[in-house]
C-alpha cells in the first residue's frame, strides 16, 4: 500500500529527486543515471520514486526544463531593459550570443549533446515533447515579434532558425573551436539583419 504524503513532504521529495538528478546527470550523462542511484541518494524506496515520477526520463527532463527557464527568464530580463525601436543590430547580436553563451556554460546543458537529447526525446511520451516545443516556440516568437513590425515578418520562420541555431551548439565539440564564437556571432547576425530589415 502506497505512503500517503503530505504537501510538504511530497515537496520536499520532489525538490530533492530533481536536485541528486542534477547531479547524476551531470556526473554520468542521460544513459547512465539510474533511478537505483537516484533514490540512494535521495534516501527513498524505489517504490516512492515512482509516486512522483513514471519514469527517469520525466525526472530528468523536469530537471533540463528548470535550466532552460532559468536562461529564458534571463534573457526575458535582459530584453525588458532594451527599447525595441532603439535597439541596433549589434546590441541584438550581443545580447543572443550572450543567451547561447549563459546556455553553454550552464553544468547540464553543457554534458547534453545531441545524442542525449534524442535519447531522452525518445523515451518521452510524445505529448510532453510536442508540448514542451509549442512553448519554446511561442516564447521565441514573442520574443521576436517586440523587434519586428507587427506583420512584417513570418514569426515561425525565425523561430526555427533560432532553434537551429541552438541545436547546432549541441554540436560545438565538433567544429574548430578557434572560430566557433566568431561563427556563432555570424549566425546569430545574419538573423538579426534578417529581422530588423
Amino acid at each position: 500500500m502506497p505512503k500517503c504524503y503530505s504537501q510538504q513532504e511530497r515537496e520536499y521529495i520532489i525538490k530533492r529527486l530533481k536536485e541528486e538528478a542534477a547531479k547524476c546527470l551531470s556526473q554520468y550523462g542521460i544513459k547512465r543515471t539510474t533511478v537505483d542511484e537516484i533514490v540512494k541518494r535521495v534516501k527513498i524506496p524505489k517504490g516512492t520514486f515512482y509516486l512522483f515520477y513514471q519514469s527517469k526520463e520525466l525526472l530528468l527532463f523536469d530537471v533540463i526544463l528548470e535550466e532552460h527557464d532559468k536562461i529564458e527568464k534571463q534573457l526575458l530580463e535582459a530584453l525588458s531593459r532594451l527599447h525595441p525601436k532603439e535597439i541596433t543590430c549589434e546590441q541584438l547580436t550581443d545580447l543572443l550570443f550572450e543567451f547561447f553563451k549563459v546556455a553553454e556554460d550552464m553544468p547540464i546543458l553543457k554534458m547534453l549533446n545531441s545524442g542525449e537529447i534524442e535519447i531522452l526525446t525518445r523515451k518521452l511520451p510524445a505529448d510532453i515533447v510536442t508540448n514542451h516545443l509549442l512553448q519554446d516556440k511561442s516564447m521565441v516568437e514573442r520574443f521576436f515579434e517586440k523587434f519586428v513590425p507587427e506583420g512584417n515578418k513570418d514569426m515561425e520562420v525565425f523561430s526555427v532558425a533560432f532553434r537551429n541555431i541552438y541545436f547546432a551548439t549541441l554540436h560545438k565539440n565538433e567544429f574548430d573551436e578557434r572560430h566557433y564564437d566568431d561563427a556563432l556571432k555570424l549566425l546569430i547576425q545574419g538573423l538579426v539583419i534578417q529581422l530588423l530589415q
